[in-house]
């Protein structure tokens, strides 16, 4: 018999190679030939041929994210979760020895293939958003800067807002990025739907996330923008997860995945959104916008504070759409009073978060911080939707954030007599000559933009990337950079890094003095501490609280405890100058919250810089993974009672 296995963790590290080489051994053990792909967080290794496919008797996939079945369609597959892999790898295999396993034919799991794993069902949601909103953010850049090239090069005020000539070449640029833009909400919903419920759920979430962004469906001049895709998404996901489950005769199996499942499943969401959803929203829409209109006799701070929170609450979304039409029909009366506001609000979003990615990076993943770029160039041209991916990913911390910004630079607008005669907002619309007012537009969109890059800073928590995800293996050493020397100033050493070097195996990245064979300390934040004590003793950190906070959020995110008596607690922080390995041994264990519910006797803490280039440490922390699963390893390692004795044998691990 000869098996396929996939392995997979949503942060891509040591669970996918502890699972991986725990069914290997478990196979061998069987005498079963097996080949064990992992998809970690530097990509798909040891990926399968099309001839491992056509020769394999089964495929065992044990994942806690999404992976593409469509390759074993008429093959056996068993689904379970990353742990299975790791604690149960035995009777996975057996399962599928006793043929207990049904074949795969594209539409559904099958009875009993699926194996619950213990993952939270927060990181379920997040999951599922998380794979909408990474489809979804190339389609928003594209869509914002094709629009923003063309608004700047071939733009003209005229009364009825910022227009571009029909016979110009930028009408088919502008064109293209409006078509772009009109995906947006679909892929968004569409690939929540998929990361749910897998092919089936694509069309169903697409055309759910079509109807969301459409309000002429159910009565509304606005639609629901990217929070209704958000909302169909999930709707049409579960729809379709929910029909999967269903017993059908086997002669009906076939179409399921091809018709029942997606006409069914985008039944039940367009119809809701249409007879349920779709009513609610256009009164809510039509009393608002009513509702703005009474207010033009009442105090213009008030009315800019609200139109500055409406602008920027979903940004493009439904509630934009009414205080950007309101804005747009007291330009035709001939009030520009009005639009001047929502012109500094429509901008601030992206700018201000922007602005947030330059000056507060510590705040933002490596992938924010490129968006953060994109953000600020849509926000030059007044294109609100260049924030959608921070707040799709942080809605909690952001989006009050941005509409704190632009309330402030909405005020500061109204009190200056700032006044737009075009319909649309951002720098380009003064730079074009539609704006009153000239110099208080931009005191207004700076004040507004550095509110809200301060309630960033403010609101938002620092990240570390997960699992260490990205981190390298630079070993940084001593020289350093001297300031430029003023007056009688002495100059100031600061510690920079050597050129790259390759990792090759667990003792270039720790010495005898990052091991300790005898951990005095009791508790885990006591082990915490003597192990970063090592680190600065080592001249590897720069500041012990900054490195201990990284490490203990770690911890709040899920414990590090991997099971089996080891913990790999680890931190990506800007205050590690190179990349550093802690061994310590707790002979009697310590409460680390495990997996498996075993103290942490054999612990690693791992110190990785908050900037780097290679991915050498990442798979240093495979080889780490993979060798702690050796039982023979680990009892070694818990006998030894010398430095010299530990680092002979994690010298083995390369």
């Amino acid at each position: 018999m000869k098996l396929l296995a996939i392995t997979s963790c949503p942060n891509g590290i040591a669970h996918t190679y502890m699972a991986a080489e725990n069914l290997q051994k478990a196979a061998d053990k069987l005498g079963i030939a097996m080949k064990v792909e992992t998809q970690g967080s530097i990509g798909v290794e040891n990926e399968f041929t099309e001839e491992d496919i056509r020769q394999a008797d089964g495929i065992i996939i044990a994942a806690d994210k999404t992976v593409d079945k469509s390759r074993f369609v008429g093959k056996k597959l068993l689904v379970a979760g990353v742990q299975e892999g790791i604690r149960n790898p035995e009777t996975l295999i057996q399962q599928m020895i006793r043929g207990e396993v049904p074949v795969y034919q594209g539409q559904r799991n099958g009875e009993g293939m699926e194996v619950k794993t213990g993952a939270k069902q927060q990181n379920a949601f997040y999951r599922h958003l998380m794979s909408g909103v990474g489809y979804m953010i190339p389609f928003i850049v594209v869509g914002g800067l094709l629009i923003a090239i063309a608004l700047s090069i071939g733009g003209v005020p005229t009364p009825g807002g910022l227009q571009i000539p029909e016979d110009s070449f930028w009408k088919t640029i502008e064109k293209l990025g409006a078509a772009s833009f009109t995906f947006m909400v679909p892929v968004l919903a569409g690939f929540i739907a998929f990361s749910i419920a897998d092919r089936p759920g694509l069309a169903p979430g697409i055309i759910g996330g079509y109807i969301a962004a459409n309000g002429s469906f159910y009565g509304s001049e606005a639609g629901a923008g990217f929070i209704g895709g958000i909302i169909a998404g999930f709707l049409a996901g579960y729809a379709a997860l929910w029909i999967k489950k269903w017993k059908v005769p086997k002669a009906i199996n076939p179409i399921m995945p091809i018709i029942i499942i997606p006409v069914l499943s985008s039944l039940i969401v367009g119809l809701a959104f249409i007879y349920l959803l779709g009513g609610p929203i256009a009164q809510v829409f039509e009393w608002l916008t009513n509702w703005l209109a009474s207010m033009q006799g009442a105090s213009s701070i008030l009315l800019a504070l609200i139109l500055g929170a409406m602008i920027s609450f979903d940004m493009g979304g439904p509630v934009n759409k009414v205080a950007f039409m309101f804005g747009s029909a007291m330009i035709a009366e001939g009030n520009y009073q009005i639009m001047g506001p929502i012109a500094v609000a429509i901008c601030v979003p992206p700018i201000g978060l922007g602005l947030a990615t330059f000056l507060f990076k510590r705040k933002f993943h490596n992938a924010e911080r490129e968006s953060g770029k994109a953000a600020f160039t849509m926000g030059l041209f007044g294109i609100t939707e260049g924030a959608i991916p921070f707040a799709s990913q942080d809605p909690l911390r952001v989006i009050p954030s941005i509409m704190v910004g632009s309330m402030v630079g909405s005020v500061v607008a109204m009190l200056g007599g700032v006044g737009d005669r075009v319909a649309h907002g951002g720098p380009i619309v003064a730079v074009l000559g539609a704006v009153d007012n000239v110099l208080m537009f931009f005191v207004a969109v700076i004040a507004g933009s550095i509110v809200t890059a301060l309630m960033i800073k403010l609101l938002k928590k620092e990240q570390i990337e997960p699992q260490l995800a990205g981190a390298s293996a630079v070993d940084e050493a001593a020289p350093t950079i001297e300031t430029t020397r003023t007056n009688n100033v002495r100059p100031i050493s600061v510690p920079a890094a050597e050129p790259h070097h390759e990792v090759r195996k667990l003792t270039d990245i720790i010495s005898l003095d990052l091991i300790e064979p005898s951990l005095s300390a009791s508790t885990r934040d006591e082990v915490i501490d003597e192990m970063i004590a090592k680190l600065k003793a080592e001249g590897v950190l720069t500041s012990v609280d900054e490195f201990k906070q990284a490490i203990l959020k770690r911890e709040q995110e899920s414990s590090t405890g991997i099971g089996m008596n080891v913990a790999v607690p680890h931190g990506k922080s800007a205050a590690v100058l190179k990349p550093r390995v802690v061994f310590g041994i707790k002979p009697e264990g310590v409460d680390w919250n495990s997996a498996d519910g075993t103290p942490a006797k054999l612990i690693f803490m791992i110190a990785v810089p908050a900037e780097n280039k290679g991915n050498e440490h990442l798979k240093i922390l495979q080889m780490l993974s993979r060798k702690l699963m050796d039982d023979a390893f680990r009892e070694q390692l818990l006998q030894v009672t010398t430095k010299q004795e530990a680092y002979q044998l994690l010298d083995q691990i390369q």
